[in-house]
């Protein structure tokens, strides 16, 4: 649950260093002309250099449902990125620091676990709610930004997203994907989490993850915006560092 919350936290600083953009201006969506398709293509993999962002799309125009194939596929590439073993060396180390599960131990082999057991709740959350439960449900894992309105009302866009989703076939329902995956996810991890197995540890652990989820979501949306304003902050600071 620790390493849970450190992410939270972590993703809730990154979306406070952004908050300018929310309460005010929307931003344009993407200009007549220019095919949707052909900017998703060169959509930003990682924000802030570490997180995956494999599985956002700027537009939901010319929407294309993927297939079992695709869906695996980002669930793999998010998976296997190199900034998903960063958090899971992050969150290793602050459980280790923290002595979340006494049982891992202290030392070079304790961080080995903790790691281990950090990675492998990344990876089981990425296949279940991005690739198995998407295809037993035909829903689509996908972030469709939303990108115009006022920044409330994309913002309650983002958030629920965690709850409700596009359909293969079109149209939108509950996000069973993300709830049953992520709940398969923290039962799979009962297994070896020996000190964390109750009950209340288990709904703590998921309510955690959705919020989790949640703030990713609104770092999706808004990360146009934030990338633009940490690209003119330095700018301005090489500016001044030349004078």
């Amino acid at each position: 649950m620790a390493r849970v919350a450190v992410a939270g936290l972590f993703f809730f600083a990154l979306v406070c260093r952004g908050q300018q953009v929310l309460p005010g201006d929307p931003i344009q969506p993407v200009p007549p002309g220019i095919d949707a398709s052909k900017t998703a293509e060169h959509e930003d993999k990682r924000l802030f250099g570490i997180i995956p962002n494999y599985r956002t799309s700027p537009s939901f125009e010319d929407y294309k449902p993927l297939t079992v194939g695709e869906k695996f596929k980002v669930a793999s590439q998010d998976a296997f990125d190199p900034g998903t073993v960063a958090l899971a060396a992050l969150f290793g180390a602050q459980g280790q620091l923290t002595n979340g599960n006494r049982t891992f131990g202290q030392g070079g082999k304790g961080f080995g676990r903790y790691f281990g057991a950090a990675y492998g709740d990344l990876v089981i959350g990425d296949y279940m709610t991005e690739s198995v439960f998407p295809t037993l449900f035909h829903q689509d894992p996908r972030y469709f930004r939303r990108g115009t309105g006022s920044g409330w009302s994309r913002l309650g866009y983002a958030m629920g997203q965690v709850f409700w989703t596009h359909r293969d076939s079109g149209g939108s329902q509950f996000n069973y994907s993300e709830i049953l995956g992520n709940s398969t996810a923290v039962a799979i991890s009962q297994s070896y989490y020996a000190n964390n197995r109750t009950a209340a540890d288990a709904t703590a652990k998921l309510s955690m993850q959705l919020g989790v989820d949640m703030t990713a979501n609104i770092l999706k949306e808004f990360w146009p915006e934030i990338r633009r304003k940490l690209g003119s902050k330095h700018t301005h600071d090489t500016r001044s560092a030349a004078n």
